[in-house]
């Protein structure tokens, strides 16, 4: 039997054509965005970091994300029982985590992620959530690059 696909026109992408296995959905939606509740992740480029966390309820709205992993080394946090159970995880090899990216127009060296506010999914159910991670050392601004902030030393 063939999978049906959906069609989506959007803002930003133009049409994009996913099948209802490719939808996450988010039962509380996201922080700020609780009346949004499935997505699409889609590629930004070949090669990139970068991925589209879509809407496939509103085609305006898409948040630029990242696994946090290609720029914080060491980035990690529990995840309850309460959560797991939440979005059917077993495993943690089911889990995969974003956060969102902040780049200053023209000042891409500025890039920041929220790492107070990892978006985790499992992948085999499709399920997610945000959270809210209370801890000091990961902020909703987290400096990418952190050297871009040391003035450059000339010889």
């Amino acid at each position: 039997m063939m999978e049906t696909k959906t069609k989506l026109v959007g803002t930003r992408f133009g049409e994009l054509e996913f099948a209802e296995t490719d939808v996450f959905t988010f039962e509380g939606g996201l922080v700020g965005l609780e009346g949004w509740r499935t997505f699409v992740v889609l590629n930004h480029k070949e090669d990139s970091p970068f991925r589209w966390l879509q809407s496939t309820e509103d085609p305006r709205l898409a948040l630029l994300v990242v696994e946090p992993g290609q720029f914080v080394k060491d980035y990690e946090f529990d995840v309850s029982d309460a959560v797991a159970k939440r979005i059917e995880m077993t495993d943690s090899a089911q889990a995969a985590v974003y956060t969102t990216v902040s780049i200053p127009a023209g000042k891409p060296r500025d890039m920041t992620l929220n790492l107070a506010g990892p978006i985790l999914v499992n992948v085999l159910s499709r399920k997610g959530i945000q959270l809210v991670l209370d801890d000091p050392g990961y902020t909703v601004k987290h400096r990418a690059f952190p050297e871009a902030d040391e003035p450059s030393k000339a010889a």
